[in-house]
């Protein structure tokens, strides 16, 4: 089921509340350009831009500050895919882990797994090794076919 954006609004604002956080104008602002561009795994650059659109008063230093609290109450994940950019990623509370990527190292595409393939190995790490997972999250990395295939072909052409 597909929240509405107020509702995922007002249920970041009580994750904060419990902390003893509000939601300030800058951070709502911060929020709402995440959850409105949720599958763009946005850097703090980029909602930076998205937000001083709306909200022209806003520095970096504010949306930094807001998506590193984000990140330290888990309410979104900081991840780096290999480009050495950092980029933010809304949590989900339909999975108790973040979700999985796959990331094609030619084209830069970035699909995202929802599904937990790992329960049966966290299930073992508990029963083998005493150890409780508490999170994790898993990124594949590798080349798409249709870019294998541009590939083959590009290096074809600057072979003849």
């Amino acid at each position: 089921m597909n929240k509405t954006i107020t509702e995922q609004l007002d249920k970041i604002n009580r994750q904060l509340m419990s902390r003893s956080y509000k939601l300030t104008a800058q951070r709502e602002a911060t929020v709402r350009v995440l959850l409105e561009n949720e599958n763009d795994h946005l850097s703090a650059e980029d909602v930076f831009m998205l937000v001083k659109d709306k909200f022209p008063e806003i520095g970096l230093a504010t949306v930094y500050r807001t998506l590193e609290l984000l990140a330290e109450l888990h309410i979104v994940e900081k991840m780096n895919f290999g480009d050495g950019v950092a980029r933010y990623d809304l949590r989900s509370e339909d999975h108790a882990h973040m979700h999985h990527h796959l990331i094609c190292t030619t084209c830069g595409k970035l699909a995202e797994i929802k599904d937990d393939w790992l329960l049966e190995l966290e299930k073992r790490l508990e029963r083998e090794y005493g150890f409780t997972v508490a999170d994790h999250r898993l990124d594949f990395t590798g080349v798409y076919h249709a870019c294998k295939s541009n590939e083959c072909q590009r290096a074809r052409k600057a072979v003849s």
